[in-house]
């Protein structure tokens, strides 16, 4: 039974990541470019000595299991160790683990052809190329059942058309895998497929790339596409015909932990940041430490990151003991409904102690309060795992008595005395 207590061994780990995460890999965020830009000659010589460090303790890709040349921890294993990694946007690139290309490789490694993974997985374990998911659509958004892009056989090949939006990395990817329409008649979970798309096939092209928050437009991460009369060879089917429905919530109920584990880092970055204001200013009246509304923010902040965390860590541990994410479902909704929430106002009340410094761009909490919006629509807006949360805990309620319910005190006071009554009964006919 998990107590609270981590290995000494895993300790251990986790210690020599924290240090190395502070010395070597923080600096890189301030100095180098996009970690997903193979291209940057500069980038790769930095971090290829930094990789084989993470080999040779044994923490490369971490997330996949041992024969993909991970070392197959659980939930709660990676949950600590992101904690770590989330307060670089190197660091996952460093260890193995970046979205998403993290979510490709589990499905390539799940569904895939050994051709498949021999062609993808690999160069992506091996952390040389870079990846896109071509997911969500225009005019549906995260809702697979209303996407329109068709896939339609032709003789050996499939032909891709329609346009997808927000797709991440599309820019730097040499591979996308994209969700498509390949049975219009069918049931809607039922009428999808998956497919592995080579960036250079032609008909495919980024109409723009999309920013996120205040990005630059030679730094926006996220592509409109345009898939025109797209060609791949039959076998770049991923997984089973009508199979993507399963494939996306699978890689997506994953990626919600995740995102959940890093964003810890990011609170976590923000409330020491909120910690040391507090204990550094001074105003005509005193540190800011000393004021009891510094005071009110500092203790909510604690007591929502410690919860959020808590919540986190209890999801992982189920994840861990049910071997299955359908299982876990209303867990997963959970932590993602209030990862954006938590996040938000954490980093909300570390900019406000820190006055007109906290909104430049001389400190991240911008980028974090960005980042906090994201996490409420990435893999599936806040609404939808509201509903999803409330229906899993409605779905085995029995109905109570419909006038007044169970709870209806005169009832009780009523059943019980009937109850007491017969109990007193039965006492004086056995006296």
């Amino acid at each position: 039974m998990w107590d609270f207590r981590t290995e000494p061994e895993f300790q251990e780990k986790l210690d020599w990541v924290d240090a190395f995460v502070r010395d070597e890999v923080e600096p890189l965020d301030l100095v180098l470019g996009d970690p997903y830009d193979k291209s940057d000659e500069t980038a790769r010589r930095l971090i290829a000595p930094l990789r084989r460090q993470v080999r040779d303790r044994g923490l490369w890709a971490a997330h996949l299991r041992p024969e993909l040349g991970g070392q197959g921890y659980g939930q709660v294993r990676l949950a600590l160790l992101n904690e770590l990694l989330g307060r670089s946007r190197w660091a996952p690139s460093v260890f193995g683990c970046q979205a998403p290309d993290s979510g490709n490789a589990e499905i390539l490694a799940r569904f895939g052809t050994e051709e498949q993974k021999q062609r993808y997985l690999q160069p992506l374990l091996d952390g040389e190329i870079s990846s896109c998911y071509s997911m969500t659509e225009p005019q549906a958004g995260a809702d697979p059942t209303l996407f329109t892009t068709r896939a339609v056989r032709d003789g050996d090949e499939w032909v891709i058309d329609g346009e997808k939006w927000f797709s991440s990395n599309a820019r730097h990817s040499s591979f996308l895998i994209v969700m498509v329409v390949t049975d219009p008649d069918a049931p809607p979970h039922q009428a999808m497929s998956m497919f592995i798309v080579p960036r250079e096939t032609p008909g495919l092209t980024i109409v723009r790339d999309a920013g996120v928050g205040t990005e630059s437009p030679e730094h926006s991460s996220h592509a409109y596409l345009r898939y025109e009369g797209v060609r791949v060879p039959a076998d770049h089917l991923l997984g089973e015909r009508g199979q993507a429905f399963a494939i996306a919530q699978t890689r997506l109920g994953g990626g919600r932990i995740h995102h959940g584990m890093r964003t810890i880092a990011q609170m976590r970055k923000a409330f020491d940041l909120m910690l040391e204001r507090a204990v550094s200013r001074t105003t005509r009246h005193g540190r800011l430490a000393d004021m009891q509304s510094t005071q009110d923010k500092i203790a909510e902040s604690w007591i929502d990151l410690e919860q959020f965390r808590l919540l986190l860590l209890r999801t992982a541990w189920l994840i861990d003991e049910h071997q299955d994410y359908r299982a876990v479902r209303k867990d997963i909704a959970a932590v993602k409904v209030a990862m954006p929430r938590v996040y938000h106002d954490v980093v909300q009340r570390a900019m406000q102690l820190h006055g007109a410094l906290g909104i430049s761009n001389e400190m991240p909490f911008s980028a974090m309060m960005v980042d906090a919006q994201v996490m409420a629509i990435a893999d599936g807006p806040t609404e939808v795992h509201r509903q999803t949360l409330a229906r899993q805990l409605l779905r085995d309620v029995t109905p109570g008595e419909p006038l007044f319910g169970s709870g209806h005190l005169p009832t009780r006071t009523e059943a019980a005395r009937a109850h007491v009554a017969a109990r007193l009964e039965h006492l004086v006919a056995n006296a």
